[in-house]
């Protein structure tokens, strides 16, 4: 499943191409992807044709659309939003309309003639877990921000604070500029429960997903287990510095793809799996022993129904861990 440093190379890659222009026709020739927009297709074709995308907003692994009615009032808090879930093998894709139909074509969107831009956003999915959907926004729980988005001209400074009603519940990602580490701090402190699961949770901080929270646990040396409600301010700041460096680096090498399905915009996969010290390398040798001279393996544990993967020696498992 795509991670937030995948998302967040989606969303670049929309900002550039969809910002500003405006939808002129929809396409559903698979009902099954708009399943969350409860009035079903013409609803949906309704809400969005002659509606002008107003920017790409993300918040975690959603993404959405700010609408307005016009292009030009750019400095009217928008009202509804175009949201996408990617899922397990979703893609949005931008194309040109003499291009092919993909297999596994979902929704198509015409957007409005821009000079050497596509002309077409194609959702596909293969899964079908993913989905698009038009939604009320509300105002974000702190005031700040919806997401990561660079906010039109005429927004407040960092965008409009509004955000998904269905989006609302979610946590902070550490990419986000208004993400705040002494509030994560205090909601690990009283959650009580093992770190790797706290940073899973994505109403304590968004984004982080199995492989990143085990790069970030083996680059900050904390293992998964050790108890929130043991942690201080210093180590707090620790795994989310380190989650911070990991996806940033992810970041720049257009995320991480084990499955051919996650693809950019622009139809690249990620090479950031390469560059991996601790998720999927179960026996072999942990790099940072290994420049030490040791002969650590990485070790697989079993974990909510998934693996982790830590270093024994790098990461010691606390007398008084919780899973």
């Amino acid at each position: 499943m795509p991670e937030l440093p995948e998302v967040e190379v989606v969303r670049r890659g929309l900002a550039s191409w969809v910002a500003g222009r405006t939808i002129t026709d929809v396409a559903v020739p698979d009902p099954r992807s708009i399943r969350r927009h409860a009035l079903g297709a013409e609803d949906f074709r309704g809400n969005l044709i002659g509606a002008t995308a107003q920017d790409v907003v993300r918040r975690g692994k959603f993404l959405w659309l700010p609408l307005r009615d016009t292009p030009d009032d750019a400095a009217t808090p928008p009202h509804t939003a175009l949201v996408a879930h990617l899922g397990m093998s979703g893609q949005l894709l931008m194309e040109s309309a003499e291009q092919p139909h993909e297999k596994h074509l979902k929704v198509r969107l015409t957007l409005s003639p821009r000079p050497d831009a596509p002309g077409e956003l194609r959702f596909v999915d293969q899964r079908i877990f993913g989905g698009l959907f038009v939604t009320s926004l509300v105002p974000t729980s702190d005031g700040g921000p919806g997401g990561c988005g660079m906010g039109p001209s005429g927004a407040p400074e960092g965008g409009w604070p509004l955000i998904p009603a269905e989006a609302a519940h979610i946590g902070r990602d550490p990419l986000d500029p208004f993400f705040s580490v002494t509030e994560l701090h205090k909601r690990f402190r009283a959650r009580k429960t093992g770190l790797k699961r706290a940073l899973l949770d994505q109403g304590l901080v968004s984004g982080i997903g199995n492989i990143y929270a085990d790069e970030a646990l083996w680059l900050a040396r904390m293992h998964y287990a050790r108890p929130t409600d043991t942690l201080r301010l210093p180590d707090t700041e620790r795994i989310i510095h380190a989650a911070r460096d990991v996806m940033s680096r992810a970041l720049d090498a257009g995320g991480t793809s084990f499955d051919s399905l996650y693809v950019n915009v622009n139809g690249a996969s990620g090479y950031f799996s390469r560059s991996l010290n601790a998720y999927g390398r179960e026996g072999e040798p942990c790099p940072r022993c290994e420049s030490l001279g040791l002969s650590t393996r990485i070790r697989r544990d079993s974990f909510m129904n998934r693996s982790s993967y830590s270093c024994p020696v790098c990461q010691p498992k606390p007398r008084n861990a919780r899973l």
